[in-house]
């Protein structure tokens, strides 16, 4: 565990490193609707730091609270002329109370995804599609914030983008395949469809759901996520602001939240 947990560490040092390198510029006011676009899409080739922050509250019967800050850097490599290879790490930082049970509270990382998408260097009339594996690795600090399974399989996205308008899902399906015998097996697929819109300005509103089917448990748990955002500068340094209700519509018995907030801050480093 500890292994991992400071592979992972070099691993956002690296990403860290590689992003500051870049010395950003504001974007002109005809460049925020292109930068918003880019955002828009999950494998662009746009070297960005996303830290996206949930609140859930009323979850489960002790009316608990669960706090999930996820740091998800994506950072392109171009492998040649025609194919990129884009690579996205989801580590959640879990900060919740009343959830496992009353009076019990637990904080630290979770199990950590990286999912890696080969993905055309350039789109054909607005479609973008990209396709490749997707890793869990348990480096989670507390046995009830992670899975103790490490998990592969496939992920793929693909989405449209014309007009100002961002159409897509992104999809990945996990099986455990070694890990803690005496935990649960995993079979889990996440689904994300979305639609966004943005003005020239990079200002924009959109629509997502985060769908988890757990095969195993043969349980659902979604959200839908409404969001407005929009392109700013924080000193020279481009930033993405985003902010929305999360509202739960489907989670497995005694454990769904009544109400959720998300916001989120990316930093971006054009190329």
């Amino acid at each position: 565990m500890k292994k991992s947990v400071l592979l992972f560490t070099i691993f956002i040092l690296c990403v860290y490193s590689s992003a500051i390198a870049q010395e950003p510029k504001a974007p002109p006011k005809n460049d925020a609707a292109e930068l918003a676009k880019k955002l828009a899409n999950p494998v662009a080739s746009l070297i960005s730091v996303p830290f996206q922050n949930n609140t859930d509250l009323g979850i489960g019967p002790n009316n608990g609270y669960r706090n999930t800050l996820n740091f998800q850097p994506v950072v392109p490599i171009n492998l040649t002329k025609k194919v990129n290879l884009i690579s996205r790490l989801v580590l959640p930082i879990i900060t919740q109370r009343d959830v496992a049970g009353l009076g019990t509270k637990q904080t630290g990382l979770s199990d950590a995804v990286v999912s890696a998408f080969f993905s055309p260097s350039e789109a054909k009339n607005g479609l973008i599609w990209g396709a490749g594996p997707v890793f869990l690795i348990p480096i989670a600090t507390d046995n009830l914030l992670g899975t103790q399974k490490f998990g592969v399989g496939p992920t793929a996205l693909v989405l449209k983008q014309t007009n100002g308008w961002t159409i897509g899902a992104l999809a990945n399906q996990l099986w455990s395949i070694a890990g803690n015998a005496s935990r649960s097996d995993l079979s889990q697929l996440f689904l994300q469809p979305f639609l966004n819109y943005n003005w020239k300005s990079g200002a924009g509103m959109g629509i997502s759901s985060e769908i988890t089917q757990n095969w195993q448990g043969n349980s659902t748990t979604a959200f839908i996520i409404p969001s407005v955002s929009g392109v700013t500068k924080l000193g020279t340094q481009i930033v993405s602001l985003a902010i929305g209700p999360r509202i739960p519509v489907s989670a497995p018995i005694n454990s769904g939240a009544d109400f959720g907030i998300r916001a989120s801050i990316v930093f971006v480093f054009p190329k």
